[in-house]
Order: C-alpha cells, then sequence, then structure tokens
C-alpha cells in the first residue's frame, strides 16, 4: 500500500504541474499574444490549437489529475496518515472544482462556439473573437490558479506524510 501511495502521489505531483503549467502558459503569454495580431487570425489560431490539444498528452494529465489525488487520499487514510491524506482529498477537490469543471462547462463550450462561428470578414471575426477571448481567458486564469493550488497541496501532503 505504500508503494501504491507514493506512486499515486508522485503522479499527482507531476501531471498537476504539467497541467498548472499548460494553463499558466495561456493565461501569460498564449491569448496575450493572440491578442495583438487581428481577430481573423487569433481566431484561426485558437481554433488550431483547440484541435491540436485534444491529444493523449494533454487529456492523460489533465482527466487524471483529481483520479490520482482521490487515490493517494484513500491509500493515505488506509495507512493511518489522516493529515497528509486531507491534503490530497483537497487537492482533488480544487482541481475537479477549479480546473476540471470549468474546462468542461465554460472552455470548452466557447472552444466549440469559436469553432462554429462564422469569420469570413474582419468584422465577423472580431465579434467571434470579443466573444470569446475575455471570458475564456478569465476561466483559464480560474483553472490556472486551481492547478497551482492543486500543486501546493500535493507538497503539503507530501510533507505532512513525511513528517510523519
Amino acid at each position: 500500500m505504500t508503494a501504491l501511495a507514493a506512486l499515486a502521489a508522485l503522479l499527482t505531483l507531476t501531471l498537476a504541474a504539467v497541467m498548472a503549467g499548460t494553463f499558466f502558459a495561456f493565461s501569460v503569454s498564449v491569448l496575450p499574444g493572440l491578442g495583438t495580431v487581428p481577430p481573423e487570425q487569433a481566431v484561426a489560431a485558437m481554433r488550431g490549437m483547440n484541435a491540436k490539444i485534444l491529444n493523449p498528452l494533454f487529456l492523460t494529465p489533465f482527466m487524471a489529475v483529481p483520479l490520482t489525488a482521490a487515490l493517494t487520499a484513500v491509500a493515505l487514510f488506509a495507512l493511518g496518515h489522516r493529515a497528509a491524506a486531507l491534503a490530497f482529498l483537497a487537492a482533488a477537490l480544487v482541481y475537479g472544482a477549479g480546473a476540471f469543471a470549468p474546462t468542461v462547462a465554460v472552455n470548452v463550450p466557447l472552444n466549440d462556439a469559436l469553432a462554429a462561428g462564422v469569420a469570413d470578414t474582419p468584422e465577423r471575426a472580431a465579434a467571434l473573437w470579443a466573444d470569446f477571448a475575455p471570458r475564456w481567458t478569465r476561466f483559464n486564469a480560474l483553472r490556472s490558479a486551481a492547478g497551482t493550488v492543486t500543486v501546493l497541496l500535493t507538497g503539503v501532503g507530501l510533507f505532512l506524510w513525511r513528517r510523519a
């Protein structure tokens, strides 16, 4: 059980860091960078990114973080490490509520609307981008913060486990 807990904890830390970094990079460079080009180029680029991000290298860590964190919590509870288990449980909940849920409820529907929108003139592209970028960016900032807090809670869980 200890080996399972250690593996799940390290996977959680690694995958949560990957996701926090992905969300952070979009918040501080990708969307601001797209805001510097004409809207028709921004729409085309974001459509391309949205099509390419649906791959196992993104989807596996994105979906695995709350599962590995919860698995770690269960294993640590079984081993009698309540404080560490609670930190991992909190990590699973923060990621689920702050990264996973906004992605499903807001960012993906916005991506779908962007993909379906008509951007055949500069004016239409500008309107489409104006409807997309501000809200997508706000919710991506939430995902970035939740991912970062998930990494911190995982670190706290590892610290508490080691200290016990």
